[in-house]
């Protein structure tokens, strides 16, 4: 899939291990997850192909447009995934909206 950052924090979080603001400082071992996570995301070709990723517990969360798959017990990433261009040559992008506390 194709990943696309909504949020900066989540780009610099990806590419450099933390956030210039503060509000989104997490700890290291949140950071190497949710970067392991992005790369899973980035290596698969569909949706479907999270589901072979039984920790990710991937769901497509009810009465709004965003899905998500769990970080670790306690974080989620949100997202929202899109199919453009026709078969064979379809492609899907993933927008990144939030890494958020799962229970909140």
């Amino acid at each position: 899939m194709i990943v696309v950052f909504e949020e900066d924090y989540l780009q610099e979080l990806f590419e450099h291990g933390k956030a210039k603001n503060k509000k989104h400082a997490y700890q290291p071992q949140v950071i190497k997850k949710y970067i392991k996570v992005v790369n899973i995301l980035r290596a698969v070709k569909r949706i479907e192909d999270l589901f072979r990723f039984n920790s990710l517990n991937y769901e497509k969360l009810t009465n709004i447009d965003v899905e998500s798959v769990r970080v670790d017990g306690k974080y989620r990433l949100e997202f929202r995934s899109r199919v453009e261009g026709a078969e064979p040559n379809t492609i899907t992008i993933c927008s990144l909206i939030d890494l958020s506390k799962h229970y909140q």
